[in-house]
């Protein structure tokens, strides 16, 4: 299965709104001065710098090389890393994330490294995928899929858990859970579903073969139209994000 690959000038272009709405979730952190702070999925640093200026030291782990990369150019610790593998043991103040959790598909592993990088008493706020998240986006995409061959896996392998399925993880890790919600976020596309495609379904596309990859892009985006595109043109995803704040126990 081809890997999901990042390319930030490519994001800033087409997904900038990612770190602009996430910062619902950074008030919800609510960062405070000499905090050392976990940032799971950083990104390319913008939510981090933000985190970073109030006076908080952050550390940023992500996958992504070129990611992790632009993030040092904001000046930032950013290391390359598996937020599936933490190896951190009870450092942080908070370990915080945004729209990143849902592209791991093991959401116990990372659950386990969380607490064990938390100080007794730290916390955990994120923000990701919830079930349904673009719901309509992933049926055009496995009625394409099968058409011209790709993997689904490619479609299939996101986390997006119901709020239920999400709190009883956070407990058997160990957590505190002070709330947990799904909410609507129905999101304008800079770019259109076609940029949409290019960044967040490049890992789908790369599986299809190659003589196929472009018409299989118009067919999803001709079957999406009537759902997601207005009259004036203008593309909407139907996001629905978990918002979560939890905390490991003092003692």
């Amino acid at each position: 299965m081809p890997a999901q690959t990042w390319n930030p000038a490519e994001y800033e272009r087409n997904a900038r709104f990612v770190s602009t709405l996430g910062r619902g979730v950074l008030e919800l952190l609510s960062p405070q001065r000499g905090e050392r702070i976990l940032d799971l999925g950083c990104g390319d640093g913008a939510l981090s710098a933000e985190i970073a200026a109030v006076g908080a030291v952050v550390v940023g782990i992500d996958s992504s090389e070129p990611m992790v990369d632009a993030a040092r150019s904001r000046d930032l610790d950013a290391r390359i890393g598996d937020a599936q593998a933490l190896a951190f043991e009870s450092e942080f103040d908070a370990v915080f994330s945004n729209a990143a959790l849902h592209w791991m598909p093991n959401p116990d592993a990372v659950l386990a490294g969380v607490y064990r990088a938390l100080k007794p008493g730290g916390r955990f706020v994120a923000e990701f995928g919830g079930h349904g998240n673009i719901a309509a986006i992933r049926v055009a995409q496995f009625a394409i899929c099968q058409k011209h061959g790709g993997d689904p896996q490619t479609i299939a392998g996101k986390y997006y858990p119901t709020t239920e399925d999400y709190e009883s993880r956070l407990r058997a890790h160990g957590f505190t859970v002070d709330s947990l919600q799904l909410i609507p976020r129905p999101t304008p596309l800079p770019t259109c579903m076609d940029g949409w495609l290019d960044t967040f379904g490049r890992a789908f596309l790369e599986s299809i073969p190659e003589d196929s990859r472009t018409p299989a892009k118009q067919e999803i985006i001709d079957l999406l139209r009537p759902a997601l595109c207005d009259s004036n043109g203008m593309w909407t995803a139907d996001y629905l994000r978990l918002r979560v704040a939890a905390h490991r126990p003092a003692r």
